[in-house]
């Protein structure tokens, strides 16, 4: 593996390590993060010193106890015969208690939305709360987690563990581990079929993609790729997936149907990511190595535009696109360029970049909230996430996490 740590780029950094984190207590060790460059604020907390939501006080409706009462007559005292039991009137059905109850309930604060990182070097998940822009949980994974995506139905979260070899399913309520798929070595990344069954896994180590029934938890197919495979991709409709391999510089395209490659189509040097565009009539895939993002025309699999980037004051060498997520109507992308401390904001129609923001080190995957009018960057080398308001392309806060945020994933909880 070229990289296994997806932190390497910059060889002067001394954070970053040159060997693979196979044992527990490399995979541990501490170290020190360095502050923002480029005029980003320092944070060196290393973790939030209580986890807990924040207490909210309650405001109650006073209840006037003198009022008269609306509904029936209270009942009269009951005599009760022998051997008979009737229930006496619960506390709760008074009419008071239940105007009581009400106010509690409006009073009570609704469960905010989230946003779960990927921490790669701690082995856990931050969980941050998109009302708050806290973090309200930290929940113990497998080693190293990257990849994570939620079921349809938000039941389940699926974890690829890199180094455990295995995806573990999750219960988001809980934190519980519920069991783990079979993966094959090395998972990285994978994509949930809109079918919510299959899953689409890429092993680096194997040269393979592997498709999992997660209801049977069997492994129904496995495709030769290119070497070191890691974006993965489903089109809108479920007819092709698509996997990126970093070192052969392809993108494979799969029927789903017959689950075997149907075409190869050359892009830029290690390509990383992959997403169908436009009601799945286009797709981007990016290139780290390359500086570039290549569209193409699904129907022909045909080249149809490549996006190059270039931050002022940053060398080139350091603009490598990774992640990248598109607004509601497709219209804007955003896309991660990695060690150079900026996010592109590209027009998706004219292919052009129309601004450049600086966020935290080494920005690696995002994603949105619900409405996507907030954007949250997970940043490897400072350890921490940035919030961008979308509409102001402005970050607005930076939220410390555990060591080497890499995946992003949102979970709504109403």
């Amino acid at each position: 593996m070229i990289c296994p740590n997806h932190i390497c780029r910059d060889t002067s950094d001394p954070l970053l390590p040159a060997s693979k984190f196979r044992n527990s207590t490399t995979h541990r060790m501490d170290h020190t993060v360095r502050p923002y460059t480029d005029g980003a604020r320092p944070d060196t907390d290393t973790r939030p010193t209580d986890t807990r939501p924040p207490n909210r006080a309650l405001t109650l409706t006073p209840i006037n106890l003198n009022a008269p009462v609306s509904g029936p007559e209270p009942t009269p005292p009951l005599h009760l015969a022998k051997n008979t039991r009737t229930r006496p009137r619960h506390l709760t059905e008074s009419p008071i208690m239940k105007s009581l109850l009400a106010a509690l309930v409006l009073a009570t604060p609704a469960m905010a939305d989230e946003i779960w990182v990927t921490n790669e070097k701690d082995d856990t998940i931050s969980v941050i709360d998109v009302e708050t822009l806290e973090v309200v949980r930290t929940i113990d994974t497998g080693e190293r987690p990257r990849g994570i995506t939620f079921a349809k139905d938000y039941s389940v979260v699926y974890i690829c563990a890199s180094d455990s070899d295995a995806v573990q399913v999750m219960d988001p309520d809980t934190g519980e581990i519920l069991h783990d798929l079979p993966s094959g070595e090395d998972p990285e990344q994978f994509v949930l079929h809109p079918d919510n069954r299959r899953l689409y896994i890429a092993n680096e180590d194997d040269a393979i993609t592997t498709v999992v029934d997660t209801e049977t938890r069997q492994v129904i197919a496995q495709i030769d790729v290119g070497i070191e495979p890691e974006g993965m991709a489903v089109s809108p409709d479920g007819r092709i997936a698509i996997t990126t391999s970093e070192t052969t510089n392809m993108a494979h395209w799969i029927d789903t149907e017959t689950e075997e490659l149907f075409a190869n189509t050359l892009v830029d040097t290690r390509p990383r990511h992959a997403e169908f565009v436009k009601e799945g009539t286009e797709l981007w895939v990016s290139s780290e190595i390359g500086g570039t993002i290549t569209v193409f025309d699904v129907e022909t699999q045909a080249e149809k535009a490549k996006i190059a980037f270039e931050v002022q004051g940053i060398h080139p060498d350091r603009v490598q696109p990774v992640g990248f997520e598109f607004t509601n109507d497709d219209t804007h992308a955003f896309v991660a360029l990695g060690p150079s401390n900026h996010v592109a904001v590209v027009n998706a129609d004219t292919y052009e970049v129309e601004d450049y923001l600086l966020v935290g080190r080494r920005v690696w995957h995002m994603d949105f909230n619900a409405d996507r009018s907030l954007l949250f960057t997970t940043n490897g080398v400072s350890g921490d996430v940035t919030v961008i308001d979308v509409e102001r392309r402005e970050p607005i806060k930076t939220i410390k996490v555990g060591r080497f945020p890499w995946g992003a994933a949102f979970r709504p909880t109403e």
